[in-house]
């Protein structure tokens, strides 16, 4: 999701907010009717979770514990292709000039 789109969320969901808390408090003391007060609320939470799943779904960056997973992995390919007679010192060399470039882009 592009910056912009995410920023209108945001800002949808900040008016939503201000707008269901003051609604809450209005409705609370004008009359005290139980179902607005409940659907003021529900609005409001449902517009934080809005905000939450496109603030979630935006971020690019991955968890750690997939980067180490697919770091044993490399590992494990590593090992079987040393065992089947690759130079190891060449293979991490290869390794790490890829993971250099993979870096930069």
């Amino acid at each position: 999701m592009n910056s912009t789109a995410l920023r209108k969320i945001r800002f949808l969901c900040a008016i939503i907010f201000i707008c269901g808390i003051a609604g809450m408090i209005v409705t609370s003391i004008a009359g005290n009717n139980v179902g607005w007060v409940n659907t003021i609320g529900v609005t409001t939470a449902v517009a934080a979770l809005v905000l939450v799943i496109a603030t979630v779904t935006s971020t690019t960056n991955r968890i750690e514990v997939f980067d180490e997973a697919d770091a044993e992995r490399l590992e494990r390919r590593i090992v079987q292709l040393i065992k089947s007679g690759t130079d190891e010192t060449e293979l991490r060399e290869i390794v790490r000039d890829s993971m250099q470039i993979g870096h930069h882009s």
